[in-house]
């Protein structure tokens, strides 16, 4: 697994300061927190994509090169934003055939989707297919932006247990931005709380689940598995 540092990322907007934290990906790290805590903006910083708006600073510390589209993937919420309606799936996965076959086969994927168009896919199928888009550069980094949100709980557990599994067959690391802290503690060894862009608490993920520090934290956790037994 690569180990990346993100050191003292400030993201600002005029002289008001939207984000400013530090953390460290080692293998799969959960950063979680409510709507407008700051996870898009650190996700869009790290791909290079904020807004021209934003002052973006930070310093990246990792054993290998930092490209967007190759070393580091990404993983949309939404696959609808990754895939073109009008095209078939074959014409959308700029891979040799072979590559394509293989990264089907570790995704659970049928060949024959390739003939078909997003439409006639199922929302699972269709993230899927998004993960091997993301997947077939190799990266030493996969940033998942929530991608199970849309789907039922069946599809969920699937999702999750084929990264994971796909983790540790293949070495990436992998950064997981969510508020599903159901989902995090299933797929992510760290975590890091989120609140107002700053980080308010970090550690082990079954540590944190089973003592947060924070009140902030232990309502996040408590909104969550409000209707489930919670184990570790």
């Amino acid at each position: 697994m690569k180990s990346i540092n993100i050191d003292e990322l400030i993201i600002r907007y005029g002289e008001l300061t939207l984000v400013e934290c530090s953390f460290e990906i080692r293998t799969s790290l959960a950063l979680v927190g409510q709507s407008g805590s700051g996870k898009s903006l650190i996700l869009k910083a790290l791909l290079g994509m904020s807004d021209s708006t934003l002052d973006v600073r930070m310093q990246k510390r990792s054993d290998f090169e930092w490209v967007r589209g190759k070393s580091v993937s990404l993983v949309p919420q939404n696959p609808f934003t990754a895939l073109s309606p009008l095209t078939k799936i074959k014409d959308q996965m700029f891979y040799p055939r072979e590559r394509v076959v293989e990264i089907f086969g570790w995704l659970e994927l049928e060949i024959t989707l390739l003939e078909r168009y997003p439409s006639e896919l199922s929302g699972g199928q269709l993230q899927r297919v998004v993960v091997a888009m993301a997947l077939a550069s190799q990266p030493s980094l996969l940033l998942l932006d929530e991608p199970t949100t849309a789907l039922d709980p069946v599809a969920k557990k699937v999702m999750t247990a084929l990264l994971k599994s796909l983790q540790e067959k293949l070495g990436f690391s992998t950064l997981f931005v969510t508020h599903d802290m159901g989902v995090a503690s299933d797929l992510c060894d760290d975590i890091c709380v989120l609140k107002e862009g700053k980080i308010i608490e970090a550690g082990k993920m079954k540590n944190v689940l089973k003592n947060p520090e924070q009140d902030y934290t232990r309502r996040l956790i408590e909104a969550d598995f409000k209707t489930r037994e919670f184990r570790v």
